[in-house]
């Protein structure tokens, strides 16, 4: 089976595989019906990650008439004095309101946990905080960081997740995504393909919107990422995703 159409059989049995779970009266090709609306919560380990891993699919997502929700770790600011859960209505940190703008391009809501940039706690008592923190948002598909990453605090997120995943039944599907291949990802090899082709042009602004994090370095690697998976899967630009082994299927866009 060429890849192609490996990728479109993909999308076709992950549709068919939601719909079984969930009940949802799904059509390949169709939007679904506005009350088989899905909670899909992309982590990232600091304002940036999810917009550059995964934001051609939370562009998509959010055209489908899907609940977005990017959570970010922590608030990305260096140093960071107070690390309480960030309002993002009354803060004032340059990051958070990147990360207010970049949501809003991509037709997501930002949520920030209370850990600290570059400081990334991983023990009982913040396994439990989060795993309080993704039930609260009730997640249908889950997407996390890489955990084979050079960013520490990208492999405390992947971690804390995946533990909160488990703790919580694993009933959402589960899928990790890359970012800046060779300077942050490693050995990764993705399972499924979601065609960004469209939604790029959205990625980018929305990248582009943490003018602090230069852009035009990191968008340009990610952009090269994506031009490789769109290679693999046969599209023009995708971005890739690893399914969990013991993660059902869900609803790739």
């Amino acid at each position: 089976m060429g890849l192609r159409h490996w990728a479109v059989h993909s999308r076709r049995a992950v549709l068919a595989g939601l719909a079984g779970a969930a009940g949802l009266a799904l059509r390949t090709n169709a939007e679904p019906r506005a009350d088989a609306a899905l909670n899909v919560v992309v982590a990232g380990g600091h304002p940036g990650d999810p917009e550059y891993g995964c934001g051609g699919t939370v562009a998509r997502y959010a055209k489908l008439g899907h609940n977005v929700t990017l959570l970010y770790l922590n608030r990305g600011e260096n140093p960071q004095a107070d690390c309480a859960p960030a309002d993002p209505a009354g803060d004032a940190t340059v990051r958070v309101h990147e990360a207010i703008e970049a949501c809003r391009l991509l037709g997501a809501r930002p949520v920030f946990a209370p850990q600290c940039n570059g400081n990334s706690i991983v023990d009982n008592a913040h396994y439990e905080a989060f795993t309080r923190l993704l039930s609260e948002l009730r997640a249908d598909l889950l997407f996390t960081q890489w955990p084979i990453d050079n960013h520490p605090d990208h492999r405390a997120l992947s971690t804390l997740t995946l533990e909160a995943w488990n703790r919580l039944g694993r009933s959402a599907a589960f899928y990790f995504y890359e970012v800046s291949d060779g300077e942050d990802s490693l050995m990764f090899t993705p399972t499924d393909y979601v065609d960004i082709t469209e939604t790029e042009p959205i990625k980018r602004q929305a990248c582009y919107a943490h003018a602090s994090q230069q852009p035009d370095h990191f968008y340009a690697l990610q952009a090269r990422v994506a031009q490789f998976r769109g290679i693999e899967a046969g599209y023009q630009q995708a971005e890739g995703y690893v399914r969990h082994v013991r993660s059902r299927r869900g609803f790739l866009p």
